[in-house]
């Protein structure tokens, strides 16, 4: 298949032969370590280097024998949507001391182990850095005890570290997204979701207590996700006389005939004195002020349960290859590294930095420094908090701004999960900023008809997490009608436009694979002409091909993969997962493909196919779909009432230059506002797809980890950048949430 444009490189120049590679997975557990686990070992294994297994952490570290073993490319197949950690992960007090490090130090030179690639939070990865600065000392100690050879002390010189951080409470300073955090948020948002069924047909109020001892990202995304009256977190302690604000809001919401009250907290929160704030304090304070009946419910170790999302399979595969390209690079002058997440894009930031700010949040939160703790946190984060204030609290009349302009908001295209939540940000941020603001039903056809009414803040109440498009949307086209349109937004004096438009499947299937041997999956996905989903779905589902349009295939590439999938499957019980992009080429249809891997694999395995259809439109929003429909929108909407005060002239607004109609969008670590008129020349029309995509970078990863020899844009990796107090501007609603 044709490789994306960009610099190529090929691994005979990034041989990894002679080297040893240790992966090991320390302290809790988060959903995707096996995903990072799986490529770690497999781009291990590609580019010629021994790859280790260290079982339980650094214990197994420093007990060696059997917990230090050979990993094989069978060995992490199945692996991939697995939760926890398949290699173990314990506490050890022994590595603390220097005694314990000693032997860890014994064990890996055993094995011929100087690259290290430590799975864990701040304090696993801090230990390990400790540990490289301590090295060529305890291997010093090890020769004077006459336990390695002399040479072993300058053949195994240098240790050199990798770390990525799985942390369900995405507590590290550095990255966006942290493995496990998508994951925990889909086990709350799904329990928040079941709540509120039971909560609204009884009039009753939940207190939720979501993980986050030090962090309170789970409790402020998942109360972005689920639209929640109040959220209690760590970094930001509520004003004080917060406990009577809290039950006048909770009062007016259920007299504005809201049935359900959801109040989320942190199991880390704090008052203003530093007072732990409970859930059995705020259950009693609102039966006792207000007489609602008010349930508790602590949400625990589920949240570190269950297979892991799309997002986090992706975002640890890509770490893995990350940092076995990193160890590949290093120097014996080289710092430790973390791979992080920064918009779209892996980077590598030396370790101590992230560790470091990291403890400087905790300082800030001991000396009540509250709003130095949110900026240390990132403008993710504050840009989080910013949004759900702004969302959850309307302002009384007296306070708004008076506009005097009328907004419109209205879904076009297919229906996309999320397009309800930025339906309600953009309303309640237009109103908030003193617009008066419009819903209109059925896209353009409806425009054109007059489905035209205002609508006002408790309108879109509850709107976060449903699916589907709410006010409704169709495919008609604006053109046809363009008279119609702009004589009804005469009609109705609309200043400006807020247009909204145009996984876990694929694993399921093949989790219905794994029950049985030697099966291969056909699996039809939509997309139009976009691979997008083919691919990345492909990524998180560990598929071993997937056919899109952007990579032009012929017969010759089909039987490849066929002969590839055989061979695999005749060395080891395999499953196998095929991915079609619906129009990636008119002639090799599912059915061609599904037949031809019938027959060429006959005797060796069985073939299955699945056309998923209009599936994959349905169903709740995901708490990223959420999340980041809430804030591209609020931020889309402000950008409108910023250009509506700047285009404002003698009583009306002129919208005539390039920049009056743009598309928000994510480009490489950075939200741009790029003006529609500039798309002409980027985009392909009759296919209705951008001419570069991003993401087809991501297709070699896919194809390494399924045994595949290929090339490998390393364009965007190599550079060992500094962590920054403020990352570039709009780099704070990543896609990272």
């Amino acid at each position: 298949m044709a490789q994306p444009d960009g610099k190529k490189i090929f691994f005979e120049n990034l041989s990894g032969a002679g080297k040893a590679i240790a992966v090991l997975t320390s302290g809790g557990d988060a959903q995707g370590m096996n995903a990072a686990v799986r490529a770690v070992v497999r781009m291990g294994l590609y580019v010629g280097a021994k790859v280790y297994f260290i079982h339980e952490g650094y214990q197994g570290m420093v007990d060696g024998g059997e917990n230090i073993k050979e990993a094989t490319w069978e060995s992490v197949s199945s692996m991939l949507q697995v939760g926890g950690t398949v290699i173990g992960s314990a506490r050890c007090k022994e590595f603390r001391s220097h005694e314990g490090r000693l032997k860890a130090a014994h064990n890996l030179v055993q094995h011929g182990i100087t690259n290290l690639c430590v799975i864990g939070g701040d304090g696993s990865l801090t230990g390990a850095n400790l540990f490289r600065e301590e090295w060529s000392g305890l291997l010093g100690e090890l020769a004077e005890q006459g336990l390695i050879e002399a040479d072993a002390v300058q053949k195994y010189s240098a240790l050199h570290i990798v770390g990525m951080v799985g942390s369900i409470d995405n507590d590290f300073c550095g990255t966006d997204m942290t493995i496990g955090t998508d994951s925990a948020l889909h086990r709350i948002i799904e329990v928040v979701d079941a709540i509120m069924t039971t909560a609204q047909s009884h009039q009753r109020t939940f207190v939720l207590e979501v993980m986050g001892r030090h962090c309170g990202y789970l409790a402020l995304v998942s109360a972005l996700a689920c639209g929640a009256d109040w959220v209690l977190i760590p970094e930001m302690p509520p004003e004080d006389g917060w406990e009577e604000k809290m039950c006048e809001k909770l009062s007016a919401n259920r007299a504005g005939m809201k049935r359900l009250n959801i109040i989320i907290v942190a199991e880390g929160a704090i008052d203003r004195s530093n007072t732990p704030i409970t859930t059995d304090y705020i259950k009693d304070l609102v039966v006792k002020c207000l007489g609602f009946d008010t349930r508790v419910t602590i949400l625990g170790h589920v949240q570190r349960g269950g297979t892991p999302s799309a997002f986090d399979r992706i975002l640890a595969s890509r770490m893995g290859v990350e940092a076995v390209l990193a160890l590949l690079e290093t120097t014996a002058n080289t710092p430790a590294c973390v791979v992080s997440l920064c918009g779209n894009q892996s980077v590598r930031l030396p370790l101590m930095e992230c560790v470091q700010m990291t403890q400087e949040v905790q300082r800030a939160m001991d000396g009540k420094r509250f709003e130095e703790a949110v900026k240390l946190r990132g403008r993710s984060f504050e840009n989080n908090l910013r949004t759900y204030k702004l969302l959850a609290h309307r302002k009384p009349e007296s306070e708004l701004p008076v506009s005097n302009f009328n907004v419109a908001v209205l879904n076009v295209g297919a229906p996309a999960a999320g397009m309800n939540a930025a339906v309600r940000s953009a309303v309640r941020v237009g109103i908030s900023e003193g617009h008066k603001m419009f819903a209109v039903s059925d896209g353009f056809e409806g425009f054109y008809k007059g489905q035209i009414k205002e609508i006002k803040w408790a309108d879109v109440g509850g709107w976060t997490g449903q699916g589907g498009s709410l006010l409704g949307t169709k495919r008609t086209l604006p053109a046809k009608h363009i008279d119609k349109i702009a004589e009804q937004m005469r009609e109705h004096n609309i200043n400006a436009l807020l247009i909204v438009g145009g996984f876990e499947t694929c694993d399921r299937i093949k989790q219905s694979a794994s029950g049985t041997k030697r099966r291969v999956f056909i699996i039809e996905t939509m997309g139009g002409y976009c691979g997008y989903l083919a691919s990345v779905g492909g990524l998180a589902a560990g598929a071993d091909a997937a056919y899109i349009y952007e990579e032009p295939f012929d017969i010759r590439d089909l039987q490849a993969n066929v002969e590839h999938l055989t061979e695999k499957m005749k060395t080891s019980i395999q499953r196998g997962l095929v991915l079609r992009n619906e129009n990636c080429n008119e002639n090799y249809t599912t059915d061609f493909i599904y037949q031809l891997y019938s027959e060429e694999g006959r005797g060796v395995f069985d073939s299955r196919k699945n056309v998923l259809g209009h599936m994959q439109q349905g169903g709740a929003p995901s708490p990223f779909d959420r999340n980041f429909g809430t804030k591209i929108s609020a931020k889309a909407m402000q950008w409108v009432s910023k250009k509506l005060l700047e285009t404002f002239r003698q009583g009306r607004v002129f919208a005539n230059t390039e920049d009056s109609c743009c598309l928000l969008g994510m480009r490489r670590r950075a939200l741009v506002f790029q003006p529609v008129v500039q798309l002409k020349d980027e985009t392909d029309f009759v296919h209705r797809i951008p001419k570069e995509q991003w993401w087809l970078k991501l297709r070699p990863l896919m194809k390494i980890l399924a045994k595949y020899k290929t090339t490998f844009d390393v364009s965007d990796s190599g550079q060992l950048e500094h962590v920054v107090r403020n990352r570039p501007k709009e780099s704070d609603a990543s896609v990272a949430m």
